[in-house]
């Protein structure tokens, strides 16, 4: 007796492709596409983060209070591979970006993107930083630093609560990270720097030999004017004696013995005696 042989069942690999082109079909897909930040600030593109604008008023009329919005990010040319998950187990992390090419991050509520000005009531600008969470401080999806320049693209994707997708936006266009050049890239041999800066280097060199010799001068001159003065005061002050200078007169000899007692220069004459 051989043993029988199982038939295929084409129905229900018809109802498999008939449940999902039903969720499919029920997956709208919202006319937006999510793009960094365009206004003018600094580091809104590094080595491993970028600044998207949030999607404001972007899913209002197709989200509930109780459903989240996720971000999907992706290397651009796995972007097209991505196949939205059907329940909460199915979200990838951010470990898979690596191995498949792809990760979610960053869940939100409908609550947190209020539909508003673009500047917000608070007056900041209001972004989704990805690659910001150094930490992994959102376990189990952390939104970590991005491995390499990419390029990237990023959709929104709204899900339930039981994980099934709603609605999703449109991919970005590719995003590519800022990098820096290697240390041993970097030249720093004078030799192959251009002319003009051997020429600027060369006359700030001489402005401060200059400067140097001009500041030597003027200190020696203000040294010198304190410590030996052109002309001799009137007083001669040596250590704390002061005394006058006296002009002598030149008597000749010959005058000098021949002139009576207390008639010599500068004596007042003896007084006579009166009888």
């Amino acid at each position: 007796m051989g043993l029988l042989q199982r038939q295929p069942r084409p129905w229900l690999l018809l109802l498999l492709v008939l449940s999902w082109l039903q969720s499919s079909l029920s997956l709208e897909l919202i006319p937006y596409k999510p793009q960094v930040a365009a206004w003018d600030l600094e580091g809104k593109v590094t080595a491993t983060t970028f600044s998207l604008e949030q999607p404001r008023c972007v899913f209002d009329g197709h989200a509930s209070t109780v459903d989240t919005i996720w971000l999907v990010v992706a290397f651009s040319h796995a972007s097209r591979d991505f196949q939205n998950p059907q329940t909460l187990a199915e979200i990838p992390d951010s470990s898979r970006l690596l191995t498949h090419g792809h990760y979610m991050t960053l869940p939100l509520s409908l609550d947190q993107l209020p539909c508003e000005d673009s500047v917000g009531v608070r007056g900041g600008v209001p972004l989704l930083r990805v690659g910001n969470d150094f930490g992994c401080r959102q376990q189990p999806y952390c939104n970590v630093p991005l491995p390499g320049p990419g390029p990237y693209s990023v959709k929104f994707l709204l899900m339930d609560a039981s994980g099934s997708p709603k609605a999703e936006t449109e991919w970005s266009n590719p995003i590519t990270l800022h990098q820096g050049k290697a240390p041993s890239s970097i030249d720093t041999w004078p030799g192959r720097r251009s002319g003009c800066m051997i020429v600027i280097a060369s006359i700030l060199s001489a402005l401060t030999g200059l400067l140097l010799l001009a500041f030597l001068a003027a200190s020696t001159m203000r040294f010198s004017s304190l410590w030996w003065p052109e002309e001799a005061p009137e007083q001669l002050r040596i250590g704390s004696f002061m005394g006058k200078r006296y002009m002598t007169h030149h008597i000749p000899p010959s005058e000098a013995a021949t002139l009576p007692v207390g008639c010599e220069p500068g004596l007042d004459p003896l007084p006579s005696l009166g009888l």
